[in-house]
Formats: structure tokens, sequence, C-alpha cells
């Protein structure tokens, strides 16, 4: 017999897909939410387990416990597990405390030391999403039986017509597609992003007012979690004693203008504290070179680059990297500018050329270089500014 197409047995059931895209109810929906123990993180928890998710928090222990309780502003320190602990507990869902500390040293603060010793700028907070938070974390959610990740960034996750995409958030001044540019299109399906749609900060700490968070108040933290003070040379030297040898500050022609204390202290843009006198025009670092411990200065007009190295590129655009020679796009080379037209040529599967059409200034080793559609909000990949040859 055959079933005419208005007959009852030849229509198809299509599950209905909840607010997270997955096509079972929420209540039968395992969520592991990356809890920082700020306000962001512990709204998404909180916003998921009132939508009746199967929620577990879970947040990491990245560094030594008892240093961390003194520092403030810092995330994944002794108070912010408390803080986490605290907003699950008034929720009622089950938190975990994960200690990742060895793990954390290895992949993200040695390599942090190391490259502040070679002269680079880096970016250590997207080593931790890439290696830690994407990595481990994402492998323990599955260990959990999860169907999903979710984390407090502000940054969206779109379906395309090729699946999932990644979109800068809704509000420019919260968005985090920069520190974000290495996730895989394998992680992509798995992570959630629930505040990328808000279009305000205000938003989100009225909603954990709503909620009642414990944390709706709490400040944002402003540095880099291992170095709350922010003196990043002073934990270098820790970490690696002898870093900071004395040298020589000379301008672009190799004259000797004056003395440092360390290449560790200076960074490619840096104007204040250089400590030279007599000279008829503000100079700037325009670049440092560990192995003569000298620290280069100029006029502001020789920190302004147009061709840019990258290596270790990542993409999730559309297609192979490499399937065309040249491309239009938009790219940011530091965190807090916004993307700026550029061109993109592919050199290999993991390097690329990138030619600024406006040349810009500060751009240094160490920083990551994010591509973007040319007129969109679509994050296609990225990688990391080198030295040129």
């Amino acid at each position: 017999m055959t079933l005419s197409s208005n007959s009852p047995a030849a229509v198809r059931t299509v599950p209905r897909l909840n607010s997270l895209g997955l096509p079972k109810p929420p209540a039968e929906t395992r969520v592991v939410v990356a809890m920082s123990g700020g306000v962001d993180s512990s709204v998404v928890a909180a916003m998921l387990k009132e939508e009746g998710y199967d929620v577990v928090g879970i947040t990491l222990q990245l560094y030594d416990h008892g240093a961390a309780l003194a520092k403030k502003g810092a995330c994944c320190a002794g108070r912010d597990i408390h803080d986490a602990r605290r907003v699950a507990e008034a929720m009622g869902f089950p938190h975990y405390v994960l200690d990742y500390e060895n793990r954390f040293r290895e992949t993200v603060i040695d390599e942090f030391a190391d490259s502040y010793l070679a002269g680079a700028t880096p970016v250590p907070c997207i080593r931790c999403n890439e290696r830690v938070k994407f990595q481990d974390l994402l492998e323990t959610a599955r260990e959990l039986e999860a169907d999903c990740m979710a984390t407090g960034h502000y940054i969206r996750r779109l379906e395309g017509p090729l699946g999932p995409e990644l979109h800068m958030a809704a509000d420019p001044r919260r968005d985090q597609s920069y520190f974000l540019f290495t996730t895989t299109r394998e992680q992509l399906a798995f992570l959630r992003f629930p505040l990328g749609h808000l279009k305000s900060k205000a938003e989100t700490r009225a909603l954990a007012a709503r909620y009642g968070l414990p944390v709706a108040d709490k400040p944002d933290s402003q540095d880099i979690c291992f170095v709350p003070d922010g003196n990043y040379a002073a934990l270098i030297e820790k970490l690696r004693p002898g870093a900071a040898e004395p040298g020589e500050i000379v301008d672009l022609e190799g004259r000797v203008l004056g003395r440092h204390q360390g290449v560790i202290r200076y960074t490619v843009g840096q104007r204040r504290g250089l400590g030279l006198s007599g000279t008829t025009e503000p100079l700037y670092v325009v670049r440092l070179d560990p192995e003569k411990r000298q620290v280069v200065v100029g006029p502001r007009a020789a920190l302004r680059t147009r061709i840019v190295p990258v290596a270790e590129v990542n993409w999730i655009g559309d297609g192979a990297f490499t399937d065309r020679p040249e491309w239009e796009a938009a790219v940011r080379v530091r965190s807090t500018r916004p993307p700026a037209p550029a061109l993109i040529r592919p050199l290999g599967e993991r390097r690329a050329e990138v030619e600024l059409l406006e040349p810009e200034e500060g751009v240094a080793p160490g920083q990551a270089c994010v591509f973007y559609e040319r007129d969109g909000t679509r994050v296609l990949g990225g990688g990391w500014i080198t030295r040129r040859g």
C-alpha cells in the first residue's frame, strides 16, 4: 500500500528545539556551566536553571588557592570559588571545583613568561580558553554526559547554512570575540553563549538582581587572573630568576639613549616610564630585542604597521582557508580596537600575511590578529602575530 502525503503515517514528527537549539525538553538536557564566580557566568547558570535545564556548575581552580584568597579582582581565585558555590546553593544545582593548577601553569603561565622573555606581548586569556576551558573543561563536560557547555562570554553562536557560526556580541563594548578566535568547529557545536544577545552589562546585572544572586553587584575583574596587581615583570622575575637583566635603550639607528632595568618591563607602543631626557620629540617603544637586551625607541610614526605576519591560524569560515589566494576581510590586532579593513593572503594552512589597508600603531608580536567578515559580525578565525622575517 502506498501512503498518501495526507496520511497520518506519512507525517514526520520533527522534535521541537529547546532554547539551546537541542531537540529535547530542558529537563532532559544537561548543561555544564563554566562558572568563574563573576556575575556573567552566574547569570547564565541561574537563567538555565530557571528555564528547567539540568544544570551542573564547574569552577576551575587555576592557581594556589591559599595565595588566591587575598587577591581581589582575579577570576578563579578563592573568593570567586566561594561566590560560585553560593550561587549554586541559592539556585539549587550541583557545583564542583576542579584543580587545574598544574595544567594551567604548564599551558598558560609558563608560556606567558617565556613570551615576555622573547620580547612578545602575550594574551594569556586566549590560551586559557583554547587549552583549558574549551579543551580540558569541555572534555570533562562530555564525561559528565552533558549535552552542551555554556559560558558567560559575550559572543553569539548563530546557526548558519553550513552549521553553527561565531559572531560578535550584540553589545560592541562587551564583545569578547577577540579572545575566542581559537574556538574550533567541533567545540562550537558543543558550546553555548546565552549572554551574547544582551545589549548592555546593565541587563546582565538586572537579571542577577531578579534571580537574587549574591554576586549581582560584584565588580568585573580587570586584570589577568594570575597577575591581579598588573605587575607582570614581578611575576616573570619570580618564575624566571635573572630575567630582568639591564640593557640599553637605543634609537632606530642604534644610538644609545639610556639604560633600562629589563626588557620584560616594556611593551611595544609604550611611551611612559622610559626615563629618557633631552629628547626633542616624544619617543615610543618600537620593538624589543631580548637577544641584545635592547629596547628600541622611535617617533610615533615608526609604530605604524601595514604588513602583519600571522601564524597558528585557526579557520572557522566556510570552505578551506587556502581556497583563495587573497580576499578582503576586517581584522582586529588589539582587543581594544574595532575591526579594520584588510587583505588576507594565506601562506599555507596555518600561516598568512595580513595587509592593513590603513596602517595601525603598536602591532606587537604575541598579540592576536582576528579575522571577521568584511561588512558583518561573523568571526572567521585568526592567528598569532609574529615578527617579520
